[in-house]
């Protein structure tokens, strides 16, 4: 195991520069450097300061993680169906309403609208793979078609529908929880 490298991915991913793990260390920039590139080891206390500041137990950062699933098969998908209110949506992430972004595929029937959201902090982007939708935005509709993109911050209440005649089916990327 290289530790320079893990306390380097810890620091990346609670967004600190080697300068402010160092300053809530009381350790220079240019060790912390030293650390990460395996040039230096620390004391046990150094090394349980910069776990401390990093939000690891000792037993979390010698644990072996197992690889993060990265493909997702159909099989891993789950899917849902409104028959009321004419929508299919899928999961095309498992568990991805854990994450930043939740991607899901939505297919509509015709007259096909998705359910009303309230106003939220997530970004929304939706990619039409077929037929047209309606982005209904507070008092505003947006409409796009195959192959065109919609991306807004939902900081007012929305939903979306379809606005073609036939199926039309859109790829859906939202920040939070969207869904």
């Amino acid at each position: 195991m290289e530790i320079g490298q893990k306390i380097k991915d810890l620091r990346i991913q609670k967004n600190l520069t080697q300068e402010e793990l160092g300053e809530r260390t009381d350790l220079t920039k240019g060790y912390i450097s030293q650390l990460e590139h395996d040039q230096s080891s620390p004391s046990m206390e150094t090394f349980f300061d910069i776990l401390n500041v990093l939000g690891q137990t000792p037993a979390q950062f010698f644990t072996e993680t197992r690889e993060t699933q990265l493909v997702y098969t159909r099989d891993d998908q789950v899917e849902y169906l409104d028959e009321a209110r004419g929508f299919k949506l899928r999961w095309l992430v498992p568990e991805s309403n854990e994450n930043e972004m939740e991607p899901v595929r939505l297919t509509f029937a015709p007259g096909g609208t998705f359910k009303t959201f309230e106003p939220s902090p997530a970004e929304t982007f939706i990619y039409v793979v077929s037929g047209r939708v309606t982005l209904e935005l507070g008092p505003a509709s947006y409409t796009a078609k195959r192959g065109e993109t919609i991306y807004f911050h939902a900081t007012q209440q929305h939903r979306i529908v379809n606005a073609a005649k036939t199926r039309s089916e859109i790829l859906l990327v939202a920040t939070a929880s969207y869904l």
